[in-house]
């Protein structure tokens, strides 16, 4: 196992239910970022995505962190059902659950703390979608979502 920070892993934030489909990261992802197509290190992303679960955790109490999803490549990606423009193709996103919390409790947490998140999402009240920048050292945007069956729209 490879490991990122104390509490994360490569494989962690690697894995995928569509395991016939390869979700290897590299340093050269073809993504899009505001409509245009760019070559992102994901590989490189992946150990400052751990290092901010890790600050996340610190937030929540020390509670343990199930990582749902993290990198995706494209055909992990296409498998469900996201879009290219997705801050898990580049290795900055992962959708996480919290022992002992709702996906809503972790959600105000983390928008509550001074954590330099680009952006927060309660997804369909399930998990929690955190996204970090995709390069070190830019300004986070700190948005913050609620995803679910009425649609996208602000967390309030």
């Amino acid at each position: 196992m490879t490991q990122l920070t104390a509490h994360f892993s490569l494989e962690e934030l690697t894995h995928t239910d569509h395991r016939e489909l390869d979700n290897t990261p590299t340093t050269a992802e073809h993504c899009i970022i505001d409509g245009k197509e760019v070559i992102v290190n994901a590989y490189e992303n992946l150990p400052r995505l751990a290092a901010f679960l890790e600050q996340v955790k610190v937030v929540l109490g020390g509670k343990a962190i199930f990582v749902n999803s993290g990198f995706r490549s494209h055909a992990v990606n296409t498998a469900v059902g996201s879009k290219d423009t997705s801050d898990h193709r580049r290795g900055c996103a992962a959708d996480i659950r919290v022992d002992g919390m709702t996906p809503d409790q972790v959600t105000r947490a983390i928008i509550a703390s001074d954590l330099p998140y680009q952006q927060v999402i309660r997804e369909f009240d399930r998990w929690t979608h955190v996204a970090i920048t995709t390069n070190e050292g830019d300004t986070p945007k700190k948005s913050k979502l609620i995803i679910d069956k009425a649609g996208t729209r602000p967390f309030a």
